[in-house]
């Protein structure tokens, strides 16, 4: 019967990240005690049968995990991790603040670090929403309410006959929007619902620099209008639903890795550095003895057969809510207690954990540690551009693995651990070019680099990143670059009439204008056929096709291009984006076009997240005054 379920589990769902959120995507109409089901058995990697010989639980990448014992040949090549460990729950000691005192710097950064912040209990102290007396949004046809009693935080959703009221206990981010986690504690279901009972994502957050309540976005991939969730229905009549312990935490908190590898095998071992086997009753017996059946020697189960495991919260289980040092460092208890005489180690170490090879690999700062504990979280599914890169971000090391590079590459080039981004990518682009110089010396030489790039030495045209990485990937708030290296010649980008470096500069060219530069520049040419089907309008700019694509997210790409170049001559076109069907895209034509415009869109009636008929008078009124009505 598990088998049967797990196998309808992945006919009916899909297994997103949002900021580093894994959450589940149902069917329309599935019986709500069988969602439930599905959501806690589609983790569980647990079986309470059998004998005792080998049994795999489960496989992800490099990583396989066993119930009683290895198979022989496993056994035979491959070497026991280590006799002590430091990925399990005791290794961990929960508290970043003791390595304030030797890692002074590296902890002040990280205390403002937007890691620091992914996950906290809501309190005065890490709640930055509008809670005050009156703060209020309309949204399709009702009103919803956000509220404050002393410590405590509500967010209430009236339509009609309707309300439903939320307890606000955690909070997710804190850099561009707030998004909250919470129980309902009135609504038409029965008290014995589970949303009475356990934390899931709601429906709305706060942007932060706009200072408004919106919709909150990417709980599962984004649709259309008319397929979206209305977040005043019961939650079990819409498609959506988070709780937040099974499909969230194990990225935006700080669990032992030595749980985390039986929560989350897939994730875990994708991108691990080394074939790995994890056996998983030695280990409950050693660090949870209480998941055991004391008669049996079986995993319990709770009564709709799932295992507990699956949706622990954090709170509990967790090392630290938030990414905290232990995140990367794995568990730090010996290093702290010695004082630093025992240096922390990059690799897992468990004697319940073997790895194939004849020799340990080394346990420091190596290359593929240090990706890996990127890795661990930053991976993952998204909707995808004909060249296979995400359209949407937190799955950048699953992209970066697609692409060139990596093989040398390592995260923390580009990206300090300890050190906030901040709202902005403030690093030099000089410096980035340097990054890649480090291995393509070739183009050190000011006139080979610019043989090599057809631009003038300095330019955005002459610059890596803008050619190799460009900005395609949906980040919430700002459109940034995607991590999967490539060449911006490449076909299927280009025949697809997906976004392509070239014509990210030089939104107003025609595509012919671009083949040709491809052509006398690098000897490049095309499929004419697919070319032809692709570009309708090839004599137009290629811009232009871009806002009428077919394709949510090079509509999306294409609005945050152009209103950043500030393209005035597509205004009437980038005006008609604010009628997008998709909620996400007329939230980055909002932004794109206040900011281009100087202009605050809510003085003309606007929102981005009114219902098609609400739009329409502010939007000829937007039209008229910036455009003379055109469209």
């Amino acid at each position: 019967m598990l088998r049967q379920h797990r196998k309808l589990l992945l006919s009916l769902s899909t297994l997103v990240l949002a900021g580093g959120c894994l959450v589940f995507l149902f069917a329309r109409n599935t019986d709500p005690s069988r969602r439930r089901m599905l959501a806690r058995t589609g983790s569980s990697l647990f079986r309470a049968q059998g004998p005792k010989h080998p049994v795999q639980l489960a496989r992800g990448g490099n990583l396989r995990v066993w119930w009683d014992v290895l198979p022989e040949e496993y056994l035979q090549n491959s070497v026991l991790s280590g006799e002590e460990s430091n990925i399990h729950p005791s290794d961990y000691l929960g508290r970043p603040e003791a390595c304030q005192s030797c890692h002074k710097k590296n902890y002040e950064t990280w205390s403002q670090h937007p890691h620091r912040w992914m996950n906290a209990l809501a309190d005065p102290s890490t709640v930055r929403g509008d809670f005050s007396p009156g703060a209020a949004m309309s949204y399709r046809g009702g009103r919803a309410t956000f509220t404050r009693q002393g410590d405590d935080y509500f967010m209430c959703l009236e339509r009609g006959e309707l309300r439903r009221k939320y307890r606000i206990t955690q909070t997710i981010g804190s850099r561009f929007f707030q998004y909250y986690v919470g129980k309902q504690i009135e609504g038409p279901e029965d008290k014995s619902h589970p949303f009475y009972s356990e934390d899931h994502v709601l429906p709305l957050g706060y942007w932060l620099a706009q200072k408004e309540w919106v919709p909150t976005i990417h709980v599962g991939p984004e649709v259309a209008d008319d397929v979206r969730f209305d977040s005043f229905q019961p939650p079990d009549s819409g498609i959506y639903y988070a709780e937040y312990a099974a499909s969230c935490n194990g990225c935006h908190t700080t669990f032992p890795l030595a749980d985390m590898l039986g929560r989350r095998t897939q994730q875990m071992g994708e991108f691990a550095p080394m074939q790995m086997h994890w056996s998983m009753r030695e280990f409950l017996q050693t660090a949870h003895p209480q998941m055991l059946d004391p008669v049996t020697g079986m995993a319990k189960k709770e009564p709709d057969g799932s295992h507990p495991m699956n949706h622990w919260e954090a709170s509990q289980y967790a090392a630290t809510l938030g990414v905290s040092c232990e995140a990367c460092h794995l568990g730090s208890r010996q290093h702290v207690e010695s004082v630093g005489r025992i240096p922390p180690r990059f690799a897992p170490s468990s004697p319940h954990l073997r790895i194939e090879a004849t020799q340990l690999p080394p346990s420091g700062r190596t290359h593929d540690n240090i990706n890996w504990a990127c890795g661990r979280c930053h991976v993952g599914a998204r909707p995808q551009f004909a060249a296979g890169m995400s359209t949407w971000n937190s799955v950048e090391y699953s992209d970066a693995m697609r692409g060139s590079c990596y093989s040398q590459l390592t995260c923390v080039e580009c990206h300090n651990p300890h050190q906030a981004i901040g709202e902005r990518w403030t690093r030099s682009a000089d410096a980035d070019d340097a990054v890649c110089l480090k291995c393509h010396e070739q183009y050190r030489p000011e006139d080979r680099r610019a043989q090599h790039t057809h631009h003038p030495l300095g330019s955005d045209g002459a610059r890596c990143l803008n050619c190799h990485m460009p900005r395609i990937n949906e980040g919430i708030e700002d459109v940034v670059r995607t991590h999967m290296i490539f060449s911006p010649t490449r076909a299927d980008m280009l025949e697809a009439n997906h976004p392509n470096a070239c014509n990210l500069c030089h939104t107003d060219k025609p595509i012919d204008w671009t083949l040709a530069a491809l052509k006398n520049w690098y000897g490049k040419s095309y499929d004419e056929s697919k070319i032809a089907a692709n570009y309708p309008k090839r004599d137009k700019p290629v811009g232009l096709g871009w806002l009428d694509s077919k394709h949510e997210s090079v509509r999306l790409v294409a609005v945050e291009t152009m209103t950043r170049h500030h393209d005035r001559w597509a205004l009437p076109q980038l005006l008609d984006a604010l009628d997008d069907p998709f909620l996400t895209n007329r939230q980055f034509a909002y932004k794109g076009l206040q900011e281009m415009l100087n202009v605050r869109l809510s003085d003309n009636g606007y929102r981005f997240y009114m219902i098609k008929e609400e739009r329409q008078k502010p939007l000829a009124q937007l039209r008229e005054r910036f455009a003379g009505g055109k469209r």
